[in-house]
């Protein structure tokens, strides 16, 4: 009777010793399958998917506003005004497969027309009605001095309208995304298209096959 009682004390013993051999198996491989982060400066290439990026926007933006810029009709209307041309953003269209954050894009363009020191960059349409509700504020609850009148603002002489498209072919697991950036800088005085840019972009996609 005793022998029996011992041999069950050491069944359960055995029980508990691999229950928590277990424990500690799941916890060391809870611990090796976290998620790994890595900061890198936002200047570096991370094209990990092959779509449209923060990299391709970029320098897509510096590429197109820097050929705008240097272009004729530029020179032509500061030679005949005698100042710089009011330039504002206004609709860029995505006609690609992908979801592109177009926003993104139109603040890139911004930033590199404004940094351009070679136009007047103006506030686009969304920008200038949230300006406006802030001069209709001042105007009630602002001090007399400090008011900002409105029908002082500067018109613009050209806007930048353009679309982003995309040609997609794909065979035997490789795809080749073909992006097409079409830009347009019109003179919003009579509609004439004063300057057309245009930057292609070719991404070839393989998916490795994994053999087990």
């Amino acid at each position: 009777m005793r022998q029996g009682m011992d041999r069950t004390k050491e069944g359960a013993r055995a029980q508990i010793a691999v229950m928590l051999g277990a424990v500690v198996v799941a916890a060391l491989s809870g611990c090796g399958s976290g998620t790994s982060v890595t900061r890198v400066d936002s200047g570096v290439v991370t094209d990990l998917s092959g779509r449209w990026n923060d990299t391709d926007s970029r320098m897509v933006a510096e590429t197109m506003v820097k050929e705008a810029v240097g272009s004729p009709w530029l020179e032509n209307f500061t030679r005949a005004k005698s100042r710089q041309p009011v330039v504002v953003v206004g609709t860029i269209l995505n006609r690609s497969h992908e979801h592109i954050n177009i926003q993104t894009f139109v603040t890139d363009l911004s930033r590199e027309l404004t940094n351009s020191q070679k136009v007047t960059f103006v506030a686009g349409k969304g920008e200038r009605e949230e300006i406006r509700e802030e001069r209709q504020e001042q105007a009630v609850h602002a001090r007399e001095d400090t008011q900002k009148a409105p029908g002082k603002e500067i018109g613009a002489d050209y806007m930048m309208k353009g679309n982003i498209s995309t040609i997609l072919d794909e065979a035997d697991g490789v795809k080749a995304i073909f992006y097409q950036v079409d830009l347009e800088m019109i003179d919003l005085s009579n509609n004439v298209k004063s300057w057309f840019g245009q930057k292609k972009i070719k991404k070839v996609i393989e998916r490795k096959r994994t053999l087990f």
